[in-house]
């Protein structure tokens, strides 16, 4: 299995300076910082009926003067919901440390992984520039249903927005293009471990290219068939105990945003970052490797009919 272990590097591109470096900053523990107290204090404040997680520390992946990349934990929004102001948001707990800050891109709410914010507008303008004319790598790992065949392909199919329900994608021969480049990383008996690249970048794109090819998330009720994933699916006869009901193993989109590298905006220096994979994440994989093994025949071990 590919683990979602956390790797970090800087390489000096040609036309790189060689001064003003970024400045990195690690991860920061609860104890070691006032700052976390703070943003725990703000999203306490927040309508605790809709906060379907436990608040953690930010894990900050990368710092400067300029950026500031975050590992999205999931049950997280990127920015203000629209309709109810009350729900926590990353945006709203950077500015709280930051004072003005920037989104470049955006995750949804129950994708976990990288995000990248900006300090101040002209970091913002140039990073926007590089998502827009594509010279930023998005790497992310999906578990979806069933087994995916070819170890590589290409899904080319454009999408726009769906003329049945507001706020979702379709394929469409008239939508924009949209090309997302798969890997398969770990089949399993009922799903399949996969890296996407997202070569263009639009709404619910690996979703959406999912579910077109037959293999939506695992756990994706717009696209796909499943709002949940339990042990029980997997494991027979699988017991809870008596008067208990079974929790989901993960109930959010099994999508995470794993690796992003791009060009510094003031430096021009090469930036690679990766992020883990949230523990809800690691124990899907880890079930489906213990109760779903995708196992292969091999001719030695096949025995004709006639020898039986």
């Amino acid at each position: 299995m590919v683990s979602g272990r956390k790797k970090f590097a800087v390489k000096r591109s040609k036309t790189g300076n060689e001064a003003g470096l970024p400045r990195i900053q690690k991860s920061i523990k609860p104890s070691e910082s006032s700052e976390f107290h703070e943003e725990r204090k703000l999203v306490q404040s927040c309508d605790q009926a809709v906060l379907p997680f436990k608040f953690k520390p930010l894990d900050i992946l990368f710092e400067d003067d300029d950026l500031v990349i975050v590992n999205k934990q999931p049950g997280m929004l990127v920015i203000p919901d629209r309709y109810n102001s009350t729900l926590a948001n990353l945006k709203a707990i950077l500015a709280a440390r930051y004072g003005e800050i920037f989104v470049v891109h955006r995750l949804d709410k129950g994708t976990s992984g990288i995000v990248m914010f900006a300090k101040n507008a002209d970091a913002h303008a140039i990073m926007n520039q590089r998502f827009e004319d594509r010279s930023v790598q998005k790497i992310y790992h999906a578990v979806v249903g069933g087994r995916v065949e070819q170890d590589t392909l290409d899904i080319d199919i454009p999408l726009m927005p769906s003329t049945k329900k507001k706020g979702l994608m379709q394929p469409s021969a008239r939508g924009k293009e949209s090309l997302t480049k798969v890997t398969v990383l770990e089949r399993f008996r009922i799903a399949s471990l996969i890296e996407c690249e997202l070569i263009t970048g639009r709404q619910h794109q690996i979703r959406v290219h999912c579910s077109a090819i037959g293999h939506p998330l695992l756990v994706d009720e717009d696209y796909g068939e499943n709002a949940t994933f339990k042990v029980s699916m997997v494991k027979r006869k699988y017991n809870v105990g008596k008067h208990q009901e079974e929790k989901p193993l993960i109930e959010r989109l099994t999508l995470h945003a794993h690796k992003l590298k791009f060009l510094h905006p003031r430096t021009a220096q090469e930036i690679d970052i990766i992020a883990d994979y949230p523990k809800d994440f690691r124990a899907l994989l880890q079930i489906l490797e213990k109760y779903a093994p995708f196992k292969t025949l091999s001719w030695d071990t096949i025995v004709p009919l006639h020898s039986r």
